[in-house]
């Protein structure tokens, strides 16, 4: 009978467990949101619980890891001068899709500079592409950031609790009422 029990690899295992629990928590927040318990996220990447806290003290920590390249991704689409709050709104809106955690993240870590951290990238995104949009005309003078971080929230409060097989064409909706509260009013 083949020995199945797993040979400690000590420290030369920190980076490879590393990625594997990011990798890990990635579909489990999407599977299950940011609260899905953390033994699965340890379970799924191969990894003790003892290990995934070595490497992420607590949730927050761990989501910001996971989150962190969801973030880069919006940051990229802010440096593009083509791109506009529709563009931003319909990339997050893909990310919350495929994980409302984000947004969960985002909206409730206030206070947390880890959180905080993710929530001023994305503000230095939106703010960019509202001063483009605003002067080009395609987004009303009255549209704040706030309002778009708000929109934002939204949208992941109502595609967490919605079914997964219905999310896209609610995540549709939702998109084309936003897009009808920014426009340039009269």
């Amino acid at each position: 009978m083949p020995d199945t029990k797993k040979t400690n690899r000590g420290p030369s295992a920190g980076p490879a467990n590393r990625h594997a629990l990011i990798v890990a928590a990635r579909e489990v927040f999407a599977e299950s949101g940011y609260n899905a318990p953390l033994s699965a996220v340890a379970r799924r990447a191969g990894v003790g619980q003892g290990s995934l806290y070595r490497h992420f003290p607590d949730r927050l920590d761990l989501a910001v890891a996971v989150f962190d390249d969801n973030i880069t991704e919006l940051e990229a689409l802010g440096t593009r001068e083509d791109a506009t709050l529709s563009d931003l709104f319909d990339a997050v809106a893909e990310q919350a899709l495929g994980s409302t955690a984000l947004i969960e993240v985002v909206s409730s870590g206030v206070g947390d500079p880890r959180a905080d951290h993710l929530s001023d990238r994305v503000i230095a995104v939106v703010d960019a592409i509202l001063v483009r949009d605003k002067s080009a005309g395609t987004i009303g003078s009255h549209v704040e950031s706030a309002d778009v971080m708000l929109a934002f929230t939204m949208l992941a409060f109502l595609l967490a609790r919605t079914a997964a097989d219905e999310r896209a064409g609610v995540g549709a909706q939702a998109r084309s009422i936003f897009r009808a509260a920014f426009v340039p009013r009269p």
